[in-house]
């Protein structure tokens, strides 16, 4: 499930939480005789130290993103997202700073009536999002980012765009109803689908849910709209009418996955066609068709690749066209390779082929010898250069993990974050001689706060092969104590807890809250070679178990700091299966668990879950033609062994991993009288978005390991 982030998501959470508005006061219930008391919800857990991080501090943190150059190298704009816990709400604001000099980074006016997805386009022009039409619409402003004009005025929200090489032609994307003649056809039946008054939906094909939301038989489709100078757009052309499918794919796809030719005459998009096999089907190919007239006729430009192919980016002299691509259908977290494609002749060539890593967007170098992307490496995620003429990789930074890059004429802007720090923009020239130099500083509060100090280590795992993980000091650390751990468990499976910063599962909260912080990247995690990722698959429960199991007792051998009789292992989606599989499997090791949104019953979810190619791949099969590949690490054939104090957490609004799930896990826990305790979010999906939930899910969860492992464990 590493695509569509069951580890923390970060980036793509960002991109849904741009404002949600105050929750209504709910009236409290009458009381009733007799019965039990409501549960409350534990209190905030003090600091380790008065100036320790805490998860009250993370809350508020401002969020940076979506790094953009101007053509002449000299302005980036990015987005800065504010939450206001007290409100419950977020805001995206634009910002913009000269990459040279100690100017101070200015907010834009345009953000007045709110903009977002900001892009530079060819005539010098900003252009960006905004909902100040009331429906979100591409605007642009002067280079100076004033001067606001609405470029499009269509009838309903544009979701991504892309601007043509020359910003002579927008296209974008609208949710669209596919079988419609037209765009007015569309908006109309929205219109009567909206004044029904009966509820019943009908389907005649699977994908009836996905991630968070219900099938309500739109699309995403493309439609070009050419832009007069005065920044007007003209008539909108239809150019995937009869094509079935999504582009950019549901739920996180976003503009990386289509793009004009250098021409502007035609577009390139990655999708999947639905049909019938949706589900269990990762086929995405590449796409061109006419951006002129919308004839309906489409190109497939990868039709040899049964797997995943998407990310196109066309070379400066328009010559190649390079994009990515998985070699195996139907698995996921298969390696992204790179591919060169001649537009000409059509001959396509991968490059860097020994290079054993997943790469991430692709950028071309100005003069189209050299491509850029991120790839996660060694618990870090490196910005690499690709030299196209002979595969060479090189790495570009170090520690840390790099979540955007643009280029300018000198060298790069980057948005980093590390364990220790959230997102910040720095500049790096290409030579990289010296430091990064800091380009923002987004969160200037966090300067006084103490951190606790970090350090990776590897250890022999399953079949003696190296395994590495983090350790972290609690804030405040003194040398010769021993400190409680929380033993952290990442999602994915195939994913890692590695140096990066995270707005949930934030190692650095608990370190704060005086915990010891233990995380292992156990077989099947992302980073170490493709071969180590797909280690997993098929092997849930043994295999990363063992790691889990060495890498603690390792860490406890070369750590005294750490108190094994005060540990609680905590996991989310396939965190929480593990947490489920440790409570039957490796029982009375730990005080206490904790389970967000993870499996129960792997059979079961064989039938629930909403992409099936994931469990197909992940169990081997369907669940009739390999019984044994989902029973053989099922949690629920060893619930007899649980004895463990377990919190679970569920959100309603979770598809990928439903909500009988973790009803199932409590009522376990319940049956069998073990000390349980059920946080259910009804509004929330396989994450905790709204502040409001996120720190009642923070209260709670450091509410239990104070309960079992903190200062008033020792009260019990």
């Amino acid at each position: 499930m590493r695509r569509h982030s069951l580890l923390s998501g970060a980036v793509a959470a960002l991109a849904l939480i741009t404002a949600v508005p105050a929750l209504a006061q709910a009236q409290p219930a009458p009381a009733v005789s007799g019965a039990p008391a409501m549960p409350t919800t534990p209190a905030p857990h003090p600091p380790a130290t008065p100036d320790a991080f805490t998860y009250q501090d993370m809350m508020g943190l401002n969020r940076l993103a979506d790094p953009q150059v101007s053509l002449d190298g000299r302005r980036v704009v990015y987005s800065v997202t504010a939450t206001d816990v007290e409100a419950n709400r977020r805001a995206t604001t634009l910002w913009v700073r000269d990459i040279e000099g100690e100017a101070a980074p200015r907010r834009l006016a345009i953000n007045e009536g709110g903009a977002n997805t900001a892009r530079w386009g060819a005539d010098g022009n900003l252009y960006f999002l905004s909902g100040r039409s009331g429906s979100s619409q591409v605007w642009r402003a002067d280079a100076s980012g004033a001067n606001p004009v609405q470029v499009t005025r269509l009838p309903t929200d544009v979701n991504a765009y892309r601007l043509s090489p020359r910003a002579d032609k927008v296209a974008v994307s609208l949710a669209v109803y596919p079988d419609c003649a037209d765009l007015a056809c569309s908006v109309e039946r929205a219109k009567t689908q909206a004044e029904r008054k009966s509820t019943g939906q009908v389907y005649e094909r699977m994908f009836v849910r996905h991630w968070d939301t219900w099938e309500d038989h739109t699309q995403n489709h493309l439609f070009v709209l050419p832009i007069a100078a005065g920044g007007r757009a003209g008539e909108a052309v239809w150019v995937t009418k009869g094509f079935d499918g999504d582009t950019p794919s549901k739920p996180f796809g976003d503009e990386s996955e289509f793009t004009f030719a250098p021409d502007g005459e035609s577009v390139v998009f990655s999708a999947r066609l639905k049909g019938q096999s949706e589900p269990w089907s990762t086929n995405f190919d590449l796409w061109r068709t006419n951006a002129l007239t919308g004839d309906g006729t489409f190109e497939n430009l990868t039709a040899d690749n049964p797997a995943w192919d998407t990310g196109p980016v066309f070379s400066p002299d328009g010559r190649t066209l390079a994009y990515r691509a998985m070699a195996r259908p139907g698995f996921e977290a298969d390696k992204y390779a790179i591919f060169l494609k001649d537009v000409a002749t059509g001959q396509t060539r991968q490059i860097a082929a020994n290079w054993d890593r997943s790469a991430d967007t692709l950028q071309w170098s100005a003069d189209g010898q050299t491509l850029y992307t991120t790839a996660g490496d060694v618990g870090q995620t490196r910005l690499f250069a690709i030299d196209t003429r002979n595969g060479v990789v090189t790495p570009v930074t170090g520690p840390g993990h790099v979540s955007a890059f643009a280029q300018t004429p000198s060298g790069f802007v980057i948005a980093q974050d590390a364990l220790d720090r959230p997102s910040d923009l720095w500049f790096k020239t290409y030579l990289g001689r010296e430091m990064p130099r800091r380009l923002t500083n987004v969160n200037p509060s966090l300067d006084a706060k103490t951190f606790g100090e970090a350090e990776q280590f590897s250890f022999p795992g399953w079949n003696g092969e190296t395994v590495h993980g983090y350790v972290i000091k609690p804030a405040g650390y003194v040398e010769g104590r021993q400190y409680p751990v929380a033993f952290l468990i990442h999602g994915g499976p195939q994913g890692s807890f590695g140096n990066s910063w995270s707005y949930r599962w934030n190692p650095s909260t608990y370190a704060g809250a005086g915990y010891a912080v233990v995380m292992i990247d156990f077989h099947g995690s992302t980073g170490y070679g493709q071969a180590f990722t797909d280690s997993i698959s098929q092997h849930w429960g043994d295999r990363p178990l063992e790691d889990l199991q060495k890498g603690w007792v390792y860490a406890q051998q070369q750590y005294r700091f750490l108190d094994g009789d005060r540990a609680c292992a905590l996991g989310a989606s396939y965190g929480g299966y593990m947490v489920n599989w440790i409570a039957g499997n490796w029982p009375g090791e730990f005080k206490c668990l904790v389970n967000h949104d993870g499996v129960f019953d792997t059979f079961g979810m064989g039938y629930s879950t909403e992409e099936l190619w994931f469990t197909e791949w992940e169990y081997g099969g369907t669940p009739w033609e390999n019984p044994r590949g989902y029973q053989q690490f099922n949690p629920a054939n060893h619930v007899q062994n649980w004895r463990d104090p377990m919190l679970v957490v569920q959100g309603d609004r979770d598809f990928r991993i439903p909500t009988a799930q973790g009803l199932s896990t409590f009522t376990a826990l319940q049956r069998r009288g073990i000390e349980s305790r059920l946080v259910f979010f009804p509004e929330e999906n396989h994450w905790v978005l709204r502040p409001a939930n996120s720190l009642q899910w923070h209260n709670e969860v450091f509410g239990w390991l104070n309960r079992f492992i903190g200062p008033d464990a020792e009260q019990r």
